[in-house]
C-alpha cells in the first residue's frame, strides 16, 4: 500500500446547460485547475441514455489530457454495458496519448432504462461484468482472446499499452467485495458514508480480501467535497446543496470547509487506511468549483506533511 495519501479528482460529467459546449468548457477548465493544483490523478465517469447532458468518458478524457500531463488518469466503465473489445481498444488508444498509469474504474451499473437502452440485461450483469473484465484485461495485456458469452473469436487489439493499467473495483456489499478482491488488488469505495460508515466499508473489504487470499494495494475512497477560503464561506455555499438532500447522502458524508478543515477531515479517512481520496466537487457555480480545485492543492500538501 502507498504510504503518502494521493488526492485526485473525480470529474463530474453531468452538466445541465442549454448550450452543450458550455458543459464541456466547464470540464476543461476544471481539469486545468486540477492540473495546476498538482493533484495526483484525474478521472471521469460513465453513464448512458441520459435525459440531460452527460459528457461521454472516452472523447472527454481525450480532450482533458491536453490539460493534464503524465500523472495517472482514468475512466469509469460500467462493464456490463460495454463490449470488451471496444473497451480495450478505447483504453489502449488513450494510453498512447498519456504515458502515465491508466486507471480503469469499474462498476456494475444499474437502472432498467439505461440497460434497456444499451441492449443489455440487468439479470446478466454480474456474469457480464466478470467476462468483460477477463476479456478486456487479457486484450490489454496483448493476448488473443475468445469469449463464448460475447461471441468473440480470435480477438486482439492494437495499440497495446506499454504502461500499467490499474483496475479499481467498486463494490459495496461483502459478496461483491469478494469478487472485487479476487479480480484486482485495487478497491474503490463509494462516497455515501460518514467516517464510521467508511470504516465499516473498509473493514468489510479487507475481510473479503483476506478470505480470497488477495493482497490489497490501492484503497481508494471517493468523497464529495467543497473547499473555500474560509469555513463560513464554504458552509454558506454548500448549505443549499445539503438542504436539497444532495444524492441522498447524509450531510456528515460531505466534506466542506477551508483547506485546513478539509485536510483535517480527509486525514481521518486516511488514518483508517485509505491510500487515495478521489474528490468530486459539490455542484456549485463554476468559479467556486474551480477555486475549490485550486485550494485542493493546499489540502494535498497538508495531508502529505507539506511535501509535493
Amino acid at each position: 500500500m502507498t504510504r503518502s495519501p494521493r488526492i485526485g479528482v473525480s470529474m463530474s460529467s453531468s452538466h445541465a446547460v442549454g448550450d452543450p459546449a458550455e458543459g464541456a468548457r466547464r470540464m476543461i477548465e476544471r481539469a486545468a485547475a486540477a492540473s495546476r493544483s498538482g493533484l495526483d490523478f484525474l478521472s471521469v465517469g460513465d453513464q448512458h441514455a441520459t435525459a440531460s447532458p452527460y459528457y461521454q468518458n472516452v472523447p472527454m478524457m481525450g480532450r482533458l489530457l491536453a490539460e493534464w500531463d503524465d500523472r495517472p488518469a482514468g475512466l469509469l466503465f460500467l462493464l456490463p454495458l460495454w463490449h470488451p473489445v471496444l473497451l480495450a481498444e478505447q483504453v489502449g488508444t488513450l494510453a498512447a496519448l498519456q504515458r502515465g498509469t491508466v486507471i480503469v474504474q469499474t462498476g456494475l451499473g444499474g437502472g432498467e432504462t439505461q440497460f434497456a437502452a444499451m441492449g443489455r440485461s440487468l439479470r446478466n450483469r454480474v456474469g457480464d461484468f466478470e467476462e468483460c473484465f477477463r476479456v478486456a484485461s487479457a486484450l490489454l495485456a496483448g493476448e488473443t482472446v475468445d469469449s463464448e458469452r460475447f461471441g468473440i473469436v480470435g480477438a486482439r487489439i492494437s495499440p497495446v499499452p506499454d504502461q500499467e493499467i490499474e483496475w479499481w473495483m467498486g463494490a459495496g456489499v461483502p459478496r461483491a467485495m469478494e469478487r472485487a478482491a479476487r479480480l484486482s488488488p485495487d478497491f474503490y469505495a463509494g462516497p455515501g458514508h460518514d467516517l464510521e460508515g467508511s470504516k465499516e466499508v473498509l473493514g468489510m473489504y479487507l475481510r473479503a480480501a483476506e478470505k480470497v487470499g488477495s493482497r490489497p494495494r490501492r484503497l481508494v475512497l471517493r468523497k464529495d467535497v467543497l473547499v473555500a477560503g474560509d469555513d463560513d464561506l464554504a458552509r454558506r455555499v454548500a448549505e443549499p446543496v445539503i438542504a436539497s438532500g444532495y444524492r441522498g447522502f447524509p450531510p456528515e458524508a460531505l466534506v466542506v470547509g477551508s483547506p485546513a478543515r478539509v485536510a483535517e477531515e480527509l486525514a481521518a479517512y486516511v488514518e483508517l487506511g485509505y491510500t487515495d481520496i478521489a474528490v468530486r466537487q459539490l455542484p456549485v457555480d463554476q468559479a467556486l468549483a474551480v477555486r475549490s480545485l485550486e485550494l485542493l492543492g493546499e489540502v494535498r500538501r497538508e495531508l502529505r506533511g507539506g511535501s509535493d
